[in-house]
């Protein structure tokens, strides 16, 4: 096969481009869908979210976000599915529904924002 006629695959997150001599085809492949579970009951753990959306496929990790120092729940917390299409069906499912008597809010998480790192000079008596 000449270098021209050759296939190229170029990969990039959530697809594949298929290059055949200068023509071009994407495809698209599922790609893991990072969910954002808001409105949980402050006992919720990470093997009861796990259950709640096994139902719609796998899923890769749960995590529920703990404040800092106290270790409780904050009350909200994440779940990656491998499936796009499984957690979708579980966004559609399960946003809006009672779950240990809270209605929950689930949709997909947006990527999260860089934020300023804290510290450095608070000004104190030197800092004039």
């Amino acid at each position: 096969m000449p270098l021209a006629a050759r296939p190229v695959l170029n990969s990039h997150p959530g697809r594949q481009l298929l290059s055949l001599g200068g023509k071009s085809e994407v495809q698209f492949h599922s790609r893991q869908m990072n969910i954002y579970v808001g409105n949980l009951p402050f006992p919720t753990t990470e093997d009861d979210l796990r259950q709640a959306f096994e139902e719609f496929g796998a899923v890769d990790s749960t995590t529920i976000i703990k404040d800092r120092f106290t270790g409780k729940s904050r009350g909200f917390g994440f779940v990656e599915m491998p499936e796009q299409s499984e957690a979708q069906a579980a966004i559609n499912s399960l946003n809006g529904e009672d779950f240990g008597g809270r209605t929950l809010t689930v949709n997909e998480a947006r990527p999260r924002e860089e934020r300023p790192r804290r510290g450095g000079d608070r000004g104190g008596r030197d800092s004039y």
